[in-house]
């Protein structure tokens, strides 16, 4: 089972990032196999002017149909996800997501705005007909250090890190039980998930 690692953040290094590589280790670490995608790393001329014939675009595409689950990341600027991962996001099909898993992480100031992500990149995952849009990580910057050492999370963020990431290993090993090569075919009933 492969993971997409959707990196959505305008700069790098960042705190969604960090957020984003911290999961990847843990999936990595459950057996899984996972690829890194930074929207930054697109092409601007490409995101901005929609051009779906770009080399970079479609190899950015083709990753987001081979993956049986993605991971999102993203800050939240203005209650609203990163506008370079919407380009990007405008840019799939529009079933692009089309019975995956989606597991979403963000990072924002405070708290005040911990909704965005249920308000504003939800629907959007949904209309691209994600199968399981699972609970979502939202962090302020303060809950999110790092230094040459590593990273430091939050304990409460470090535990809805874990079960994000438990969920979603549950939901792909039931995929593969059930001999599916994606989750579309799985029944609800099959797995159970803790929020």
């Amino acid at each position: 089972m492969s993971i997409l690692l959707l990196a959505g953040s305008p700069s790098i290094p960042s705190r969604s990032t960090r957020l984003l590589q911290y999961a990847a280790e843990r999936l990595q670490t459950a057996g899984h196999r996972t690829r890194m995608l930074h929207v930054l790393d697109l092409p601007a001329q490409a995101l901005l002017h929609a051009d779906f014939n770009n080399g970079d675009i479609k190899v950015a595409k083709a990753h987001v149909d081979e993956a049986d689950a993605i991971v999102i990341a993203t800050p939240v600027y203005k209650a609203a996800y990163s506008g370079v991962l919407k380009a990007f996001l405008d840019l799939l099909r529009q079933d692009g997501f089309a019975g995956k898993l989606v597991l979403p992480l963000a990072t924002g100031g405070s708290q005040s705005h911990m909704l965005a992500l249920d308000y504003a990149l939800r629907p959007v995952l949904s209309a691209l007909g994600a199968r399981h849009v699972l609970p979502s990580v939202y962090a302020t910057d303060a809950q999110v250090q790092w230094s040459d050492k590593g990273i430091a999370l939050d304990p409460g963020i470090e535990q809805r890190i874990h079960d994000g990431v438990q969920n979603l290993s549950a939901l792909l090993h039931a995929a593969h039980a059930h001999g599916s090569a994606s989750f579309a075919s799985v029944p609800f009933s099959a797995v159970r998930c803790s929020v």
